[in-house]
């Protein structure tokens, strides 16, 4: 046991400085093509920061030592990824909110209105289409590939139509800013082919980071008596959203709301659309009651969020906590169902 718990620390460590060094140049790739906060939030620091849980379940399912624990990492990490991101990751950005009140002067939560609903719609529409799927019969696959292909569609259309938006949220002062040089640029010139070579070595720690991880987990509930897909769904995506979190409390902090929470909302469609495209591929996808429990949570968690910004209601750090209550009863609910 001791031996598997310094594998998922050591795997963990790897994984949190890879998403460290592919962000940093996922950031300096947007200030330099001169996109909107809202893009580099939602698409380029959301993809980066989200490539440690969606290495998880592609490795998982490639590379695991047994096809059905494979299975059950792989999906639980895929459902799992958005649901911590509705519940767990928003609690905490209000939780942030509150607690840098000062250094912010301001404690609501002020992200690019469009941007935020864009993300919720799409997110609600590609999440709810992956997790119905999941009832229908085995038999039904053309209908499962029709709606697998739905869903990369939708995220390619959903890119589009942000950096569509982008050219005019430049224009009214919404533009990236590089928080921090490129990390490369210490040793080498600020150039994008360093900025290209860091994202490269960026994803190979993360791909060496996440199959240490899932090797870690199969053992550790092995060992522990514990359902992996339980396992998956609470231990997984704590982890591997480490840098999700990390980063939207830092730009909370300093006040920049839209990268904030756009990292969270652009990860979660991100999550909710191309990865459980790959699980309807590649695995039977079927549900169970701690899947289903953790989909109605996170269409729940993501629904309270639309509410919100569609009736343009002030969001201030109290009324996440509904968020976190919600990730609450879902560690209740695997509890009692073990």
């Amino acid at each position: 046991m001791t031996q598997d718990l310094i594998i998922l620390t050591t795997s963990l460590i790897v994984i949190v400085i890879a998403a460290e060094i592919f962000t940093n140049a996922i950031e300096s790739l947007g200030a330099k093509l001169k996109f909107s906060e809202g893009v580099t939030g939602s698409i380029f620091a959301a993809v980066g920061t989200a490539m440690p849980e969606t290495m998880v379940p592609l490795v998982a399912i490639f590379a695991g030592n047994s096809a059905k624990i494979s299975e059950e990492v792989g999906v639980g990490a895929i459902l799992g990824a958005p649901f911590m991101l509705s519940t767990i990751a928003m609690f905490l950005v209000g939780g942030a909110a509150w607690v840098f009140r000062h250094r912010r002067k301001k404690v609501i939560i002020h992200p690019e209105h469009s941007g935020l609903k864009r993300d919720l719609e799409f997110f609600l529409f590609v999440f709810s289409l992956a997790f119905l799927v999941a009832f229908t019969p085995p038999t039904w696959r053309l209908l499962r590939i029709f709606v697998a292909i739905m869903l990369v569609l939708s995220y390619f259309y959903y890119v589009m139509e942000t950096i569509k938006a982008s050219k005019v949220l430049v224009k009214d002062g919404h533009a990236t800013e590089e928080s921090k040089n490129l990390y490369l640029s210490a040793i080498f010139k600020d150039h994008m082919f360093f900025v290209v070579v860091q994202l490269l070595i960026g994803l190979g720690l993360i791909i060496a980071g996440a199959k240490g991880f899932v090797v870690g987990v199969e053992h550790l509930a092995e060992v522990l008596h514990v359902p992996v897909i339980a396992l998956s769904l609470l231990i997984v995506p704590i982890a591997t959203e480490l840098p999700e979190k990390v980063n939207s409390i830092t730009w909370i902090s300093h006040g920049k709301d839209t990268m904030a929470v756009g990292n969270i909302t652009g990860a979660m469609v991100f999550q909710g659309s191309l990865l459980p495209a790959i699980g309807i591929f590649l695995t039977p996808w079927t549900t169970n009651l701690t899947v289903t429990a953790s989909s109605i949570i996170t269409l729940l968690a993501s629904g309270w969020l639309y509410v919100l910004v569609t009736k343009k209601t002030k969001i201030t750090p109290p009324l996440l906590i509904a968020n976190g209550v919600l990730y609450v009863l879902f560690v209740i609910i695997v509890l009692i169902s073990l």
